[in-house]
């Protein structure tokens, strides 16, 4: 009897050490969490109140708000879901600045008329840099 007694002593002892490890979760890696590719056209350099923007980041913004919140969409813009969120677009300028483009490439998009592809990366669903890359 006592052994009967040890044996599911010494099973719920095993049980809530596995139960315990289970709780450990490992943090996500950052990585890349979207990606898309995006014409910059006339009406990208402008803003919402018709003031030339003269950035890269503001530019690219002003894209995505175009993009989503405004239908106005070019030819070759693709869809994403991280700058479909007005708070993310906010903090595009951030995350360009923590990011990586080219002289070369900043400038194609201030002069109008260039395709890009934006690559976000980040951790879970927050983004911490973006990548942009002049494709024509």
């Amino acid at each position: 009897m006592k052994m009967i007694g040890r044996f599911l002593l010494l099973s719920l002892s095993i049980s809530s050490q596995v139960s315990a490890q289970s709780l450990i979760t490992r943090a996500p890696e950052r990585g890349l969490i979207d990606s898309y590719i995006a014409q910059i056209n006339y009406h990208d350099l402008f803003n919402s109140s018709g003031v030339r923007l003269t950035e890269p980041a503001a530019i690219i913004r002003q894209d995505r708000a175009n993009y989503h919140r405004f239908g106005r969409r070019d030819p070759l813009d693709e869809g994403d879901t991280f700058f479909a969120d007005a708070g993310n677009r906010q903090a595009l300028e951030t995350m360009l600045l923590n990011g990586e483009i080219s002289l070369d490439a900043a400038h194609s998009i201030i002069d109008g008329g260039a395709v890009i592809q934006v690559e976000i990366y980040g951790r879970g669903p927050r983004g911490d840099w973006v990548e942009v890359t002049v494709l024509n």
